[in-house]
């Protein structure tokens, strides 16, 4: 009878564990992992557009919810690992200058990282009509505009609170 009460204990407290804010350094190693194990991002930025990195070895993403500030930016980071457009970190900014030939900067309020996470539009249209800002090479991104749809995808699959993250 004891153990029983310690199990439902255990069960009530693992039911109230939330995610992580949405945007925040650890919402940002899950996205990471999400990308990991998506091919399309992996695979088919391995070609080109991971090798134009300016000699560094990886590329820059920063990300951030507008409503949120954007004191609340997190970092990817992709390297080629192995021939593959690796994500190797994810979380706190920790390279503060982009390479606008390289970089990436990319912000929308949460509503719009919602929609796009879910599918309900692309990154053509989410840039056409202003619902997500973007910086960085932007002929580089329209030659990959499959994977970064998948990339947009990852707000939908990395769940997070609504709160905005702390800065």
């Amino acid at each position: 009878m004891h153990k029983s009460l310690i199990s439902l204990a255990l069960l009530a407290a693992a039911g109230s564990v939330q995610a992580a804010p949405m945007f925040s350094a650890d919402w940002a190693a899950q996205a990471c992992q999400a990308w990991n194990a998506n091919p399309a991002l992996t695979d088919e930025l391995a070609e080109k557009w991971i090798k134009n990195d300016q000699g560094r070895g990886y590329k820059i993403i920063h990300m951030y919810r507008t409503d949120c500030g954007e004191a609340t930016k997190v970092q990817l980071t992709i390297s080629n690992k192995g021939g593959k457009a690796m994500c190797t970190y994810g979380g706190k900014i920790v390279n503060t200058d982009l390479n606008a030939e390289s970089d990436y900067l990319m912000h929308a309020e949460t509503k719009r990282w919602h929609e796009m996470g879910a599918g309900e539009y692309g990154p053509m249209r989410a840039m056409m009509f202003g619902r997500l800002k973007f910086e960085g090479p932007k002929g580089e991104a329209m030659r990959v505009m499959g994977p970064f749809e998948q990339f947009l995808l990852i707000p939908g699959k990395v769940k997070g609170e609504e709160t905005c993250p702390a800065k």
